[in-house]
């Protein structure tokens, strides 16, 4: 009930602008930091507001194929069959890592190491304790406690939980075999947080904890994060350099809408779980004219909005990518009947 009043208020606001828009988005907490960014910014810029509601990506899925919202944005792509059935179209937005986040006395950012299979068997509840030989074992010197592991992960229907499970079945038979790959899950063990911030919020609370987040959230409540060991055996922290590394090469279109996952790149300096934000529409609007102010937006993102990505700890798309992101916009406007100079008509 309370999502219903929401998106009326917010039609009547639009109703009302004299000579202004308003669009109303929701799903990923991923990419909440920066969206909300772009969208002050695009509103200072041309007066148009967005609204944006990080209520997860599972959610925001839900609402834009039942029309609540105009776009949803999730870290879990849809295929091309789940697309065609619902009517909706994808296509990327930004890029960011996902980071194992720790709660351990005395551990600074960057100290741990870890692995995808030693991650994997702490998710699943075999390793328990800090000192287990298997974590001491990537980490001579470190002075790990005897203490109980706390495992915190989402408790809603997350993107981010989609690609972090999706890199502990690459690299985790046992994992995907037991648990699986999804926006929710039947979790072996720990705490539910919801969204990106309330995972961070248990995290800060319970001592000897691990979770994980987007890198930006890690960042912003300053919590250590562990490095990992990539497909390549080098242990990598996430940054713009690593990030990028793990586009290196990417056919992005070797899938129609953009289906793809760049967990556990070959690189030798890539870091190992990074994730897509889609923006997800309609494929079919009432409001033709509607979906055209829209794509303004995601227009000026790509051309305004790099500097922001980076502020904010994302990696802003690599601009081959961004002019096939158009291509694939004029493509899909033959078939809607949506304006084609919307490509070049970015404020």
């Amino acid at each position: 009930m309370w999502r219903f009043l929401f998106v009326c208020a917010v039609l009547l606001f639009s109703a009302g602008a004299a000579n202004a828009q308003a669009f109303l988005g929701s799903g990923s907490t991923f990419c909440y930091p920066v969206l909300t960014a772009w969208a002050a910014a695009y509103e200072k810029a041309t007066g148009v507001q967005l609204t944006y509601q990080p209520i997860g990506s599972a959610a925001g899925i839900t609402e834009i194929r039942h029309e609540v919202v105009d776009f949803a944005i999730s870290e879990a792509p849809l295929d091309d069959a789940t697309l065609l059935r619902d009517g909706l179209t994808q296509f990327p937005l930004v890029l960011g890592a996902v980071v194992p986040v720790v709660n351990l006395d005395g551990i600074a950012p960057g100290r741990l190491r870890l692995t995808g299979p030693v991650l994997a068997d702490i998710f699943l509840g075999k390793i328990r304790k800090w000192n287990d030989p298997a974590v001491v074992a990537l980490n001579p010197g470190l002075n790990l406690p005897d203490q109980t592991i706390m495992v915190v992960h989402r408790s809603d229907g997350s993107g981010t939980t989609f690609i972090w499970s999706e890199y502990l079945s690459s690299v985790s038979n046992e994992w995907k075999i037991k648990v699986g790959n999804a926006t929710s899950l039947s979790w072996p063990t720990g705490f539910g947080g919801k969204g990106n911030g309330g995972v961070a919020e248990k995290i800060v609370r319970l001592s000897g904890s691990i979770g994980y987040i987007d890198y930006t959230y890690a960042m912003r409540r300053h919590l250590s994060y562990a490095v990992l060991r990539n497909q390549a055996g080098n242990f990598v922290a996430p940054n713009p350099h690593s990030m990028a590394a793990a586009t290196e090469g990417l056919d992005w279109r070797k899938n129609q809408n953009f289906n793809v996952i760049l967990n556990n790149a070959p690189q030798s300096d890539a870091y190992p779980i990074m994730a897509i934000s889609f923006a997800i529409l309609r494929k079919y609007p009432h409001d033709i004219g509607r979906t055209h102010e829209l794509l303004k937006f995601f227009s000026w993102i790509y051309e305004n909005g790099r500097n922001t990505a980076s502020t904010e700890q994302y990696l802003p798309l690599p601009p081959p990518l961004v002019q096939q992101i158009k291509d694939y916009w004029l493509a899909e406007k033959i078939q809607t009947g949506m304006i084609s100079h919307v490509v070049a008509a970015a404020p």
